[in-house]
């Protein structure tokens, strides 16, 4: 009887431990997607060279740690010279709750491979934060 008893909280333990994880797991792809479509957004503005409206967009984070200025002449030096982006796609998201150098909060990292008129093979790095005001906004944002 107590086996019964012990082997049935065991297993009742489990499911509700699975079912917790189901849960997070699924709160976070909500928080992916979001972040992701945030991203798109983004990235249309800096696609259409409306490189200060991309600030005004960006995070608080991000506006603390760059001027308006400072960031036009930034993306006027790295994204002019590669021309028109001519196709963007995913190749990879991951959900992170800190990282270096920077205080610890909600981030998601996302990897595009993206090919410009005059560079074929690069990739863009966004990473959206859920800002201050619970809305994603992109917090950082390299090119290799």
């Amino acid at each position: 009887m107590k086996k019964t008893f012990l082997l049935g909280l065991i297993l009742f333990l489990f499911n509700v431990s699975c079912q917790a994880q189901i849960e997070e797991s699924d709160v976070i792809t909500e928080k992916i997607e979001k972040a992701v479509e945030s991203s798109n957004e983004w990235l249309k503005i800096v696609d259409s060279t409306n490189y200060e409206m991309s600030w005004e967009t960006a995070s608080d984070l991000f506006k603390k740690r760059v001027t308006k200025e400072n960031w036009n002449k930034a993306l006027v030096g790295v994204r002019k010279p590669l021309g028109n982006m001519i196709t963007r796609e995913i190749k990879s998201k991951k959900y992170k709750t800190s990282l270096p150098g920077v205080p610890d909060g909600e981030f998601v990292m996302i990897v595009y491979s993206t090919e410009f008129e005059n560079k074929e093979n690069s990739y863009e790095t966004v990473t959206p934060m859920k800002d201050n005001d619970g809305k994603w906004r992109v917090s950082g944002y390299f090119i290799k």
